[in-house]
């Protein structure tokens, strides 16, 4: 009896012991990641357009590891950190492929001008007066926030002492390709174009093996920048595999330039004709650009970034967008800097473009919100050659991923997800926003970045540049 006892005893120790040591195999089996985010409606913008709508993405080592209804990874992962987006919608993080960070700091101080008028006689004059390397920092501190507040991950920049804005980007942990201006004329930085040149040099060089800085030349523009700087520019570009930035096509007036001064062509035909356009070229704004100019892009893999409200705003003219689409361009787009926008809010950029293709053309079918919301992912991704890397919420790319919050008026009943990204969705909307799967923003608090720090140096420059057009 006693005998039996024993035995009715182990036989209830190993069944009660069973379901621990079943549960602890199954957790020991499940792979261990960094930050699981679930319970999202995922956008995934993939080839086939995926949308999941409880789905949940594990991520480890800055990389997406995976991308499956939430009951699929969480019975595959384990984590830690486990976010439930509680139904917010997840995307890629958004790529903004043109700017200028600094100018935050000339934001709203000449406008309501044409292109020629506010370049040459507001904005270099300010430049000259007020940039230095420390505007160039507190700058792009500025973009920063907004920036990353408004969801963008990835910016393509242009601008002065691109060394200080690199090392600010990487140091609020963005993902950016920053070129190094070239101009022909005393800039800021450098005031030859050769010694510019080996500025750049020294920047790319610097820079180059970044996890999250991809340097790049930058030639200004074609009128700026003359033939032959021009081709140093794209002989050290293709020296180090750098990209290059340039403006290309942005206004009557540089068509007519170029044309006079360069047998009559035409400013892509005359970029095409000196064997600028190479590997990695990013061209800003596009505007004046016909369909055999448009293949001449195409076949050259250039990239586009389109500035709807920046091009509006100096009446610069409209891009031939939807024929870009059509031919399969690397198009995407871009803010511009905020001195003419002004503004680096890209949800406004996908509704106005969207807008402004329809009445331009007179066809609502064209620019669809699903289009304009691939341009602000993976279409800016492929104008700045980094689809391999960024612009969709795929296995294999970069942990790049921001929350957005659905439950506003403005949003309010939800139909269709394109729609409301595109045509609802405001910058306040952004609810947290990861970068090389690092959370730089989450629940609107922002983590690598003062705010309030930022915007009083801010301030303290709006009366320094004030003050240099009284006194000079």
């Amino acid at each position: 009896m006693e005998k039996s006892v024993r035995k009715i005893l182990a036989l209830i120790a190993v069944l009660a012991f069973l379901p621990v040591a079943i549960f602890s195999q199954t957790k020991s089996q499940k792979e261990q990641v960094d930050t699981i985010i679930v319970r999202g409606i995922v956008v995934t913008m993939d080839s086939k357009r995926t949308v999941l709508n409880d789905g949940a993405v594990a991520v480890r080592g800055g990389r997406i590891l995976a991308v499956a209804p939430t009951s699929e990874v969480l019975a595959r992962y384990r984590s830690r950190n486990i976010v439930n987006a509680g139904g917010r919608v997840v995307i890629p993080g958004l790529v903004n492929t043109h700017t200028h960070v600094p100018m935050t700091l000339f934001r709203g101080l000449a406008d309501d001008l044409d292109l020629q008028e506010w370049l040459t006689q507001h904005i270099f004059p300010a430049e000259a007066r007020n940039v230095d390397e420390n505007f160039v920092r507190a700058g792009t501190r500025l973009a920063l926030v907004e920036l990353i507040r408004g969801g963008t991950t990835t910016f393509n920049d242009m601008y002065y002492f691109e060394d200080a804005i690199a090392e600010e980007t990487s140091k609020a942990g963005m993902r950016a390709v920053l070129g190094q201006t070239l101009i022909d004329f005393p800039a800021p930085d450098f005031k030859t174009f050769d010694s510019a040149l080996e500025g750049a040099r020294a920047f790319v060089t610097k820079w180059k093996n970044h996890p999250l800085i991809t340097p790049a030349i930058a030639p200004h523009a074609p009128y700026t920048v003359s033939t032959e700087n021009l081709l140093k520019s794209r002989r050290l570009a293709d020296e180090l595999k750098a990209p290059v930035h340039i403006h290309v096509a942005e206004a009557a007036s540089e068509t007519e330039f170029i044309q006079q001064n360069h047998k009559g062509l035409r400013p892509i035909e005359y970029l095409e004709s000196i064997g600028f356009f190479g590997p990695k070229t990013i061209a800003a704004h596009v505007i004046q650009a016909n369909e055999g100019e448009l293949l001449i892009l195409k076949n050259r893999e250039v990239g586009i970034a389109h500035n709807p409200q920046s091009n509006m705003k100096l009446a610069a003219g409209v891009a031939p967008v939807p024929s870009m689409l059509r031919l399969g361009l690397r198009a995407g787009l871009g803010t511009d800097g905020a001195a003419s926008n002004n503004d680096l809010n890209l949800w406004e950029e996908m509704d106005t473009a969207a807008k402004l293709h329809k009445v331009f053309l007179g066809d609502p079918k064209v620019a669809t919100a699903e289009e304009m919301f691939a341009m602000a992912t993976i279409g800016g991704a492929r104008a700045l050659h980094l689809e391999d890397r960024i612009g969709s919420i795929e296995a294999g790319k970069r942990a790049d991923i921001v929350m957005v919050d659905f439950d506003r008026p403005n949003q309010t009943p939800f139909y269709n997800i394109y729609s409301h990204l595109v045509y609802a969705t405001k910058a306040d909307s952004v609810d947290s926003v990861m970068i090389e799967g690092r959370w730089v923003m989450i629940g609107k608090r922002l983590l690598t970045l003062d705010e309030s720090a930022i915007k009083k140096v801010a301030n303290a420059y709006h009366k320094q540049v004030i003050e240099s057009f009284k006194t000079r």
